[in-house]
C-alpha cells in the first residue's frame, strides 16, 4: 500500500512540476482548445523553437498530461486530462480540510464572544 501512495505522490509531483512553467500551461490550453497538433504547428503559436516545444512536450508527456501518436511522418500531440483530475481531487481534499479548520475557528470565536449565562 505504501508503494501505491509513493507512486501517486511522485505522479502528482511530476504534474505540479510540469504545470509550474507558463509555457507548458499555455501548451496545455492550446491542446485543450484544438488538438491534435504537431510540434511544428504548436511552434507557430509560441516564441520558441520547435525543439523547445518538443522539450516542453516531453516533460508534459512524462507527467501524463500529453499523449502522442504517429500519423505518417508526423507525431501528433493531444491533451490527456486524467492527471489533472487527480490533482484537482487533491486540491479539493486540501480545501475541505481548510474549510473544516475555519469552521472550528469560527465556532471557537463565537463561543468566546457569547455572554455567560448567570
Amino acid at each position: 500500500m505504501l508503494n501505491l501512495e509513493a507512486e501517486a505522490a511522485a505522479s502528482q509531483d511530476r504534474v505540479f512540476s510540469a504545470l509550474a512553467d507558463p509555457t507548458r500551461r499555455r501548451l496545455l490550453i492550446t491542446l485543450a482548445e484544438s488538438s491534435p497538433k504537431t510540434a511544428t504547428q504548436l511552434a507557430h503559436d509560441f516564441p520558441i523553437s520547435r525543439q523547445g516545444i518538443l522539450k516542453h512536450l516531453d516533460l508534459l508527456a512524462e507527467a501524463g498530461l500529453v499523449q502522442s501518436y504517429q500519423q505518417g511522418r508526423e507525431k501528433r500531440y493531444s491533451l490527456a486530462p486524467e492527471p489533472l483530475n487527480d490533482v484537482s481531487a487533491w486540491i479539493d481534499a486540501l480545501s475541505a480540510r481548510w474549510d473544516e479548520r475555519l469552521l472550528r475557528l469560527k465556532a471557537f470565536v463565537e463561543s468566546e464572544n457569547e455572554p455567560d449565562a448567570e
